[in-house]
């Protein structure tokens, strides 16, 4: 039996991004994750590739993981 591929991330500033050039990538296809405190603890915020809030997790693995479940593309912000 052979594995299901996992999506190898996409490295980049996403913040140096045009519009035009975010619509290039596919806004309904990659996500990123981003630190945040929530409730006074540590979370993990993921964000459609145009910054709109979608869900939060409890650590960075978990977000990672809901981003591929949901058949999207991590991207890693620098």
């Amino acid at each position: 039996m052979s594995r299901p591929e996992t999506p190898t991330p996409v490295i980049l500033n996403i913040r140096t991004l045009s519009p035009a050039a975010l619509g290039r990538l596919g806004l309904e296809q990659v996500a990123y994750v981003k630190p945040v405190i929530l409730n006074g603890a540590r979370a993990f915020a993921i964000h459609a590739a145009d910054g709109t809030p979608m869900a939060v997790a409890q650590d960075h693995g978990l977000a990672v993981a809901a981003i591929v479940q949901n058949e999207m593309v991590p991207a890693q912000l620098h």
